[in-house]
């Protein structure tokens, strides 16, 4: 009996624990462990960085040549990246213009940037030619008294880029604020007041859109528009600067620098002289003042080509093509019904200095750039177009 008891003791276990796969209930299905898949997997595509974003104790070339950064700080061009008026990253270096481009008395901090190993290529007349990689840099400060010089006095308003790709020149404006300096592609108005020898100027400083900048940069070539720089040429380059606490000459450094090639002998390049300059012929300051403020439209290429108006430092300023008893194509004279661009020995009766004291959109000459009236260059063309003889041209009453 106790062996019995033992038995069906054992078989109720067996039972109990589910017995064999054929001892399985037919009516329930079994439950399979869901099989893993041990292939190899695709990885997940990573989204790469923007250029803009890369961390770099040197220029971020990698992002000037292919990205439109939001913030001029992620270049990296200069060491302290909220002054962009000195200690440029190497191999950064200032340069400066003889005469200026008026600019609502702005004080302008310049500085070019030539990849290690190139070369800009010296022009006589000319804008340089600069290899791809190369970066202008222009930022413009305003004082708010135009007779205190130090930095204490101005407010940084802007930095422009021009940066030479593959593509060709590209115009980059940045704004600044509250020491940051941000991309912005429409322009903006900023107001800004202003001492000038004891007159208070309020006015609202513009900085350029990206479509503005092309208007004053855009050179047409074989039917193609396209973006040049401005002021580098030999005649406004050709000066003394300090280099490092020593006096040379301008062109003369970047040659010993390796930054230009096919420079002559410096008594062959032209000089265009600052309109305070004395010592210097009038003719050739204002020349060179209308070079750099209106030549860049007023040329065969430029945005103005179609009024025939032609005012380069080398133009014959006794010519026709220079203005002399030339009538514009497009501009009605203005209120005073003016008919000539230049008549000789009558500043008063001439459009080019005319254009310059009228400030609104319609008449205003340069179009774009200023709000103000450069009193004192206004002084000296007048002065300029007085003294031009009567007999050069033949402007009928």
């Amino acid at each position: 009996m106790q062996k019995l008891i033992i038995l069906l003791l054992a078989l109720f276990l067996i039972s109990a624990c589910g017995g064999s796969e054929a001892e399985t209930d037919p009516g329930v299905e079994s439950i399979e462990s869901p099989s893993v898949d041990t292939s190899p997997q695709p990885e997940t595509p990573v989204t790469p960085a923007s250029l803009c974003e890369q961390t770099t104790s040197s220029i971020n070339w990698e992002a000037l040549m292919n990205e439109d950064c939001d913030d001029l700080a992620q270049y990296g061009l200069f060491v302290d990246p909220q002054t962009p008026s000195s200690d440029p990253v190497a191999p950064g270096m200032p340069y400066h213009l003889s005469t200026q481009l008026f600019t609502n008395y702005a004080s302008k901090y310049r500085f070019i940037f030539i990849p290690e190993g190139k070369q800009a290529t010296f022009h006589p007349t000319d804008t340089f030619q600069f290899p791809i990689g190369t970066i202008l840099t222009k930022t413009f400060s305003m004082p708010f008294d135009t007779q205190v010089t130090n930095p204490e006095n101005e407010v940084l308003i802007e930095t422009r880029l021009l940066i030479h790709r593959e593509s060709g020149w590209t115009t980059l404006p940045y704004l600044w604020q509250n020491g940051e300096a941000s991309l912005i592609q429409a322009g903006a108005d900023i107001p800004h007041t202003l001492n000038h020898q004891g007159q208070v100027e309020r006015f609202d400083y513009h900085v350029p859109s990206r479509a503005e900048c092309k208007i004053c940069h855009q050179v047409n070539i074989d039917s193609t528009s396209n973006i040049s720089p401005i002021g580098l040429k030999a005649h406004l380059l050709n000066h003394d600067i300090d280099f490092n606490g020593t006096t040379v000459n301008q062109l003369q450094m970047w040659q010993n620098q390796s930054r230009l090639t096919g420079l002559p002998q410096l008594d062959e390049i032209a000089h265009a002289p600052p309109l305070s300059d004395t010592d210097e012929s009038l003719t050739q300051r204002v020349k060179g003042y209308i070079d750099i403020n209106c030549a860049h439209c007023h040329r065969a290429e430029g945005f103005a080509s179609i009024s025939g108006l032609r005012l380069g430092f080398h133009i014959d300023h006794t010519s026709y093509q220079y203005g002399i008893c030339k009538q514009p194509p497009g501009w009605d004279g203005g209120p005073k019904g003016l008919s000539y661009d230049i008549v000789p020995g009558d500043g008063e009766h001439s459009i080019l200095l005319y254009r310059q004291e009228l400030n609104s959109a319609k008449d205003r000459m340069p179009p774009i750039g200023r709000s103000l009236v450069h009193t004192e260059a206004i002084e000296l063309i007048k002065q300029w177009i007085d003294s031009l003889s009567p007999t050069i041209g033949n402007c009928q009453a």
